[in-house]
């Protein structure tokens, strides 16, 4: 993963990448530069150069959305001293930069597809076809700001890239306030439920992608400028996009959680928006984060280097787990397709061996490596972003795996997120709801979990979504933006969340799992302290702010006449 600055993105793309592939959708490596000499013929043609807009300017993200997602939310550790669990970042963090520029380019990518589609599109086109590709950037383009304003607070909104560079404010673009940045995504998003189809091809944004993605940011818009409460209005907007998901996509939950996150899972019905990964020589167009998060020698195709990764002991307790105990609670089938712990069995990973036996001892692996040493400080591992060995991927219909490279699909927005997002916005600013829809919402999303243990709630309130949401979607680069989204109307209670966590380590477990000696058991407990409001927002990189000074100014209104918004 590499660094580029933010000036850099605001110029560079400008418009379609250069595509003349009839492969199927992501079927081909995705382009790592962007060219001005396609023209395309058909249809075909149209839609495969926007599959660059599902994977490759999305990459260096991709260890951001990990350590912010769900490091700084205490749902896991990379390294137990950095600022992401201590919650303490500066500006001259890689990852931080990687992640801005990465948000930048898909934005620019897409303003690129959005204003040059028709100038681009031979007569054999169909309007339709240029309907559905210009929706598609647009809701990526709206989710890339819904990522900024989240991390960055209030950023500068950029409609078109020709028009900074004709006019030469690269490098002194203002940002926008933080409610126009929502109002912009808003904007963006009615444009695309306008042209997008209520059925794309398999594994493409469509209509209900958009409604889905609208009400996640009208419930988040929701609580921001407001004190203890939300407001009203668009909490309405978002049950009702909610709901138009719910009962008019069609979609349902899969019957099977852990197999939404195996290579069976990359097309799920329940996916709404998702990057789509591709193996091949073309870097950028794949997964990497099998490297950063599967056990030492897991694979004997894909590098990896993450025994001390691992989940905290804070989210071990929000799956009612221990790692101090041998008897597994299998209650909740999140749990093990989410963290691996001792006791755990696979049987989708090496497949080829018998199975995987998650055990506190060596086991042999291939091509990568020798023994596993399970060395996790809090007796876990990552499940979830894991394909596993070479023959695991082919059991389940992918023949290629290579060193840092999966085609697993990343999902961003699925259908039990819009199922608690519209049992949230119900509840609103109500201590209690028990509306039948939202009841039916929730309950459907943990019947799926607990199966023969789930008695239906019959009362709903915050804290019961709000921990829902925690073990639902853990270690998918989203309990962050929960956090924030809670103290921008209710700063206590997200500190609250924070301050209680343990995110340390067990001492002893060695003992306890080889010798069953558990006199040595006990926690190095590590706590965030001195939590501040300035602390939910992320620093713009050093090397932005280096460039586009105006970034350090007070934000400003954005002008949505200038673009033809009222």
């Amino acid at each position: 993963m590499k660094i580029y600055s933010f000036k850099r993105f605001i110029i560079a793309i400008l418009v379609l990448g250069a595509v003349s592939s009839c492969e199927d959708f992501l079927e081909r490596p995705a382009e790592d530069t962007y060219t001005i000499d396609s023209f395309y013929q058909n249809d075909e043609q149209l839609y495969q150069s926007v599959n660059t807009i599902y994977n490759s300017p999305w990459y260096d993200f991709q260890r951001g959305f990990m350590k912010i997602g769900d490091v700084m939310a205490g749902n896991l550790v990379f390294d137990i001293g950095d600022g992401y669990t201590n919650l303490v970042l500066n500006n001259s963090d890689a990852d931080i930069a990687n992640a801005s520029a990465s948000l930048w380019s898909v934005n620019a990518y897409c303003n690129g597809v959005i204003q040059n589609v028709d100038l681009k599109s031979g007569p054999q086109v169909s309007q339709a076809a240029k309907n559905t590709v210009k929706g598609e950037a647009m809701v990526w383009k709206a989710m890339t700001y819904f990522y900024l304003v989240r991390c960055f607070g209030a950023v500068p909104i950029i409609h078109d890239n020709a028009a900074i560079i004709a006019d030469n404010s690269s490098a002194t673009l203002k940002r926008n306030k933080i409610e126009d940045v929502y109002k912009y995504i808003t904007l963006i998003l009615h444009d695309a439920i306008e042209l997008l189809p209520e059925e794309n091809m398999k594994g493409r944004i469509d209509k209900y992608s958009a409604y889905g993605l609208l009400a996640k940011v009208y419930l988040t818009k929701s609580g921001y400028g407001m004190s203890g409460t939300r407001n009203e209005a668009d909490l309405a907007e978002a049950a009702k996009y909610a709901k138009m998901v719910i009962d008019n996509s069609g979609r349902t939950l899969h019957p099977e959680y852990s197999e939404i996150f195996q290579l069976k899972g990359n097309f799920s019905e329940e996916s709404l928006i998702a990057w789509h990964w591709t193996v091949g020589a073309q870097w950028t167009s794949q997964n990497s984060l099998q490297s950063d998060l599967s056990l030492t020698n897991f694979s004997d195709a894909v590098q990896s280097w993450g025994n001390w990764v691992y989940p905290t002991i804070d989210l071990q307790t929000a799956f009612e787990e221990s790692a101090t105990t041998l008897s597994r609670n299998y209650r909740d089938a999140r749990r093990k397709a989410t963290i691996m712990m001792v006791g755990d069995t696979y049987d989708y990973f090496w497949t080829d061996m018998g199975g995987f036996a998650y055990n506190w001892d060596s086991a042999t692996d291939g091509m990568y490596g020798g023994a596993i040493s399970f060395v996790s400080g809090t007796g876990s591992n990552v499940t979830k972003h894991i394909v596993g060995r070479l023959a695991d991927a082919q059991a389940q219909g992918y023949e290629t795996l290579d060193r840092m490279h999966t085609p697993l699909s990343t999902h961003i927005l699925r259908l039990s997120d819009v199922y608690l997002v519209y049992a949230e916005a119900v509840l609103g600013n109500n201590a209690t709801t028990t509306d039948a829809s939202a009841l039916a919402a929730f309950n459907a999303v943990r019947a799926r979990a607990l199966k023969g243990n789930h008695v239906d709630e019959t009362s709903l309130t915050f804290d019961m979504i709000d921990h829902e949401r925690r073990v639902e979607f853990a270690l998918e680069g989203d309990r962050w933006y929960d956090l924030v989204r809670l103290h921008y109307y209710n700063p206590a209670a997200a500190k609250a969340q924070i301050l209680a966590q343990e995110r340390g380590t067990w001492e002893g477990l060695e003992d306890f799992y080889t010798n069953g000696d558990d006199s040595n058991l006990e926690i190095t407990t590590h706590k965030v302290t001195g939590l501040s409001d300035e602390d939910f927002t992320i620093p713009f990189p050093e090397v932005d702010l280096s460039l586009n000074p105006g970034l350090m100014d007070e934000p400003v209104d954005f002008d949505f006449g200038s673009i033809g918004y009222n």
